[in-house]
């Protein structure tokens, strides 16, 4: 089935246009209408993003009033993914951790107009809440969002002690009582005698959906990952916790501004000041665990032969989309080489990933 890129129209007044532009930092959302396929929502819309809402094409957040939904969502992210010269990595991350099994937001890229003027190729990310949960059928629970680096798994940051266990944590879904089930889960994480962890952490996180995270991580190589850059959901009928990949359009051998990022640069176990991984890493069930899936990833996902036709047909249906796209037109010549650039990244990794694995015990 060929990749649609459908397109969507926001009308926004110039008064509320004004508004947004002069507080990027606002969260607070702004009235406007969206068109889609000849449907009109009256939605509100605000900024999105840290470091990004500074760049010249910005990514946005979409809240639908009336109707209420949209394809089943009530809000929508709109990432411009500024500074990836693929326009890919983002939903390439997404897929991959799904085709893992992991817990993953469904993407769609668009073309956005903004007042008759075109804004080019975004991505459409599905937001990390209640109604993604209902999508899969999954039970009710707490969601939060990593959004600093002190969502670290640790009491402490650049060896300090934290002001508060969670205040590397936004909650999407929830209540107080919830915060204090996140607060004793990150003190337990930090206070476990050794020899009790690997029994009472396996009651704590979905210790294979973990591994398979931290498969798809290290993998593609998020170097941001590790302590921000994902969601927490925690199932009400386990009681478990499991991790839900955000962001991750720095990924694939580019860094967040768009430069290589070299294929060594992310541990094959992960980075240390994830203090989680790096306590999960000291166990011998847990690494035997983790270097399974991550052989099998290897032989079976993580390669091009697996790789290529999913890249090949983005790029392909995105090529004509970029032609016209006001930020990304003039350098089409960098986007036609982004599929080999990830390709020879996915065999610089893959090859150096197996020879790590050779003396993983």
């Amino acid at each position: 089935m060929s990749y649609l890129i459908p397109s969507y129209i926001l009308k926004i007044k110039e008064k509320n246009l004004n508004e947004l532009r002069g507080d990027v930092w606002s969260n607070d959302p702004v009235p406007a209408s969206l068109k889609v396929e000849n449907v009109k929502y009256d939605i509100g819309i605000a900024y999105r993003g840290s470091y990004t809402r500074k760049f010249r094409k910005r990514s946005y957040r979409i809240e639908f009033n009336d109707p209420k939904l949209f394809s089943g969502a009530r809000e929508i992210h709109l990432n411009a993914e500024y500074r990836d010269p693929s326009l890919i990595r983002n939903k390439l991350s997404f897929d991959f951790f799904n085709d893992l099994g992991v817990l993953s937001p469904q993407s769609q890229h668009i073309n956005f107009t903004r007042n008759d003027s075109h804004k080019g190729v975004y991505l459409q990310l599905e937001s990390v809440d209640d109604l993604f949960l209902k999508k899969r059928g999954l039970p009710s629970g707490p969601i939060y969002y990593a959004v600093n680096n002190n969502a670290n798994f640790s009491i402490m940051r650049d060896e300090k002690m934290k002001d508060s266990l969670i205040s590397g944590y936004q909650r999407a879904l929830g209540n107080d009582s919830d915060n204090d089930i996140l607060h004793d889960f990150i003190n337990k994480v930090n206070t476990i005698p050794l020899p009790n962890f690997p029994d009472e952490i396996s009651r704590l996180i979905n210790i294979d959906k973990f591994l398979r995270w931290l498969v798809g991580a290290v993998c593609s190589m998020n170097n941001d990952g590790f302590t921000h850059n994902y969601a927490l959901y925690r199932n009400s009928e386990t009681g478990l916790f499991e991790i839900i990949p955000w962001d991750y359009d720095a990924t694939w051998g580019r860094k967040v501004d768009g430069g290589i990022m070299h294929y060594k640069y992310v541990p094959m176990e992960g980075k240390k000041n994830n203090h989680l991984c790096y306590l999960l890493m000291r166990f011998p069930e847990f690494r035997n665990l983790y270097k399974n899936i991550l052989e099998e990833i290897l032989e079976t996902k993580f390669t091009v032969a697996y790789m290529e036709d999913k890249v090949i047909s983005l790029h392909e249906a995105l090529r004509p989309h970029v032609l016209i796209d006001p930020y990304k037109r003039k350098k089409i010549d960098t986007f036609d080489r982004e599929p080999e650039f990830i390709f020879q990244f996915i065999r610089d990794r893959n090859k150096y990933l197996k020879k790590k694995l050779a003396n993983f015990d």
